[in-house]
């Protein structure tokens, strides 16, 4: 059996690597709209009600408006915007962080992807409280590097212009306000009491992240080595194909690139047992967007999981 997707804002950085994905997928029929009705509401419509699947790669106040047209109950809408990652009714599509998460996505008709920045923080985060490790008052900070195209399509033109300005060249800081769109979920999905400060940095490489969360193991509720904590994200994580736990790697080095164009997460637990950081190496379109996008789709259609995201999987 094939189903029908459809990408509504399928000429964005996400939609675009969807199209890529989704155009490889054999048990999906992609529809696509005619390129003078992009923004027509009753085309629009037509193709949502029509499909099993419809992504939404839009901004915040365009996804809300898609969502109002949907009429089939069947259609299964996955939300890649951050309009609805903390909504009632709403599945959050990150389906390692357990059983209620992936029955949510299985058997729910509406599921918000995962912001990337708060794919790595979560991913490091969650573990930590819902063992107990962590109190949920622990004064959480995250530092996150990620490649330009997260910025996407008029970032992109900036960094790759000939004409940018020298401080291109340099990686620079953002979110200055702390205020980023990705600490509401960060917060409610791991249950911690505040936000963390969060300081997200933009660098001069196209695409992939490195998200690192330091800790202090004297603040945590149980006392943990830095073998103990190894130990514990690798039993969190055991039974899932995208996600590694993995120890500092040799050489010293640890580059934010390194899962480019595929669709995993690596987790690095790093330092001594005093003082430790974990970090969350993945594509920012992969495992941060597209990739999580069609895993949840897989998930909701009864398909296999990693169906097109083995490990190695690379967009072509």
């Amino acid at each position: 059996m094939r189903y029908r997707a459809f990408i509504d804002g399928a000429e964005g950085t996400a939609g675009l690597q969807l199209k890529t994905r989704l155009s490889a997928h054999r048990d999906i029929e992609l529809s696509e709209i005619e390129p003078e009705l992009r923004k027509d509401p009753n085309e629009r419509a037509r193709l949502i009600n029509d499909s099993d699947v419809t992504f939404l790669c839009l901004p915040d106040a365009a996804a809300r408006e898609a969502v109002a047209l949907v009429e089939n109950p069947n259609t299964v809408v996955i939300d890649a915007s951050t309009a609805h990652r903390t909504a009632e009714g709403w599945a959050y599509g990150f389906p390692e962080l357990g059983p209620d998460f992936r029955r949510a996505i299985a058997e729910g008709r509406r599921i918000a992807n995962p912001g990337c920045h708060a794919t790595g923080f979560i991913a490091s985060v969650y573990p930590l409280v819902s063992l107990g490790i962590a109190g949920r008052d622990y004064p959480f900070t995250c530092h996150s590097i990620t490649g330009y195209s997260g910025g996407g399509k008029k970032m992109i033109a900036q960094y790759e212009s000939g004409e940018r300005p020298r401080e291109f060249d340099s990686p620079r800081q953002y979110g200055l306000g702390l205020a980023h769109k990705h600490l509401p979920e960060m917060q409610a999905i791991t249950g911690i009491a505040s936000a963390p400060i969060f300081n997200p940095i933009v660098a001069d490489f196209y695409s992939g992240m490195a998200v690192s969360v330091p800790i202090y193991t004297r603040l945590l509720e149980k006392k943990v080595t830095l073998e103990g904590m190894f130990e514990a994200l690798s039993e969190f994580y055991r039974d899932s194909e995208l996600i590694g736990v993995k120890k500092a790697p040799d050489g010293g080095f640890l580059a934010a690139n390194v899962l480019e164009k595929t669709c995993r997460l690596d987790l690095y637990v790093m330092g001594n047992d005093e003082t430790m950081t974990l970090t969350a190496v993945f594509d920012n379109l992969g495992k941060g967007a597209s990739g999580a996008a069609v895993q949840n789709m897989n998930i909701a259609l009864g398909l296999p999981e990693t169906a097109y995201l083995s490990e190695g999987d690379k967009l072509l």
